[in-house]
C-alpha cells in the first residue's frame, strides 16, 4: 500500500519493503519493478522490444501492455527486427486480427518501418544499443535525491528530447520524448529508482557492473 515516509510517498509491503509508489498496485507491476526497470540493458533485440512497446503504450497504461508482452514477443517474432524488417501487408493484416496485442495500424506500421532503420544500423556497422546509449546524461545532470514528486514531474529530460529528435530525423517513429524518457527510465540508462526504494541501490550496482 501507498503511505508517506521521511516526507515521500512510496509503497510499502506486506514485510514493511519499500518501493517506488507505483509498483504496489498488481503483482505483474511489483516484479517488473523489482527485476527489470531501471536495470541497465545493452542486448539490441532488447532495446528494440523495449523501444517498441513503449511506443504501444503511448495512450494506454503500461500494466495493459505488460499483461499482452508475451503475446507481443509470439506476435513479432520475438522482436527479431531483421525478420520484422521484411513483414508485409499480410502480416499488418494478420496482426490487426490479433486480439493478443494492441490493433492499432499506424503503431504496428511504425514497428515495421522502426526494424528497417534498425537494420540499417546493423549494415551500417553501428546498432541500437551504440545509438541509443550515446544519450545517456552524465552523473552531474541527475538529481541526487529521487522522489514520488521529481518523478510525476520529470516525464522529459534535454536527453530524451536529443534522442527523440535524432531517431525521427533519422527515419524512426512513435518515439516522442516523453516515450524516450520512460524508454531511458525502463532500461536502465537512467536511475529513476526513489531514494527510498530498496531496489535502487541493486539497480545502480547492476549499472556500474554492467557498463563499466
Amino acid at each position: 500500500m501507498q503511505v508517506e515516509v521521511d516526507g515521500d510517498l512510496v509503497d510499502q509491503d506486506e514485510a514493511g519493503v519499500l518501493r517506488c509508489w507505483w509498483s504496489g498496485s498488481t503483482p505483474e507491476y511489483r516484479a517488473y519493478h523489482d527485476d527489470e526497470w531501471g536495470r541497465p540493458v545493452i542486448d539490441d533485440r532488447a532495446l528494440f522490444e523495449k523501444l517498441i512497446l513503449e511506443g504501444f503504450q503511448a495512450g494506454l497504461s503500461w500494466l495493459t501492455i505488460l499483461r499482452k508482452r508475451d503475446n507481443f514477443r509470439r506476435a513479432f517474432d520475438d522482436f527479431d527486427f531483421r525478420v520484422i524488417a521484411g513483414y508485409g501487408e499480410a502480416d499488418i493484416d494478420r496482426l490487426l486480427a490479433d486480439a493478443g496485442i494492441v490493433r492499432h495500424r499506424g503503431k504496428i506500421e511504425s514497428t515495421i518501418n522502426n526494424a528497417q532503420r534498425a537494420v540499417e544500423l546493423a549494415d551500417g556497422g553501428s546498432s541500437v544499443r551504440e545509438v541509443l546509449w550515446s544519450f545517456a546524461p552524465s552523473d552531474a545532470n541527475r538529481p541526487g535525491h529521487v522522489t514520488h514528486e521529481l518523478l510525476t514531474q520529470a516525464t522529459t529530460s534535454p536527453e530524451s528530447v536529443a534522442m527523440s529528435k535524432h531517431l525521427k530525423r533519422v527515419g524512426w517513429s512513435f518515439v516522442g520524448p516523453t516515450t524516450m524518457y520512460a524508454l531511458m527510465q525502463a532500461m536502465g540508462m537512467v536511475n529513476d529508482h526513489q531514494s527510498l526504494c530498496h531496489v535502487r541501490a541493486e539497480a545502480e550496482e547492476d549499472r556500474h557492473v554492467v557498463l563499466s
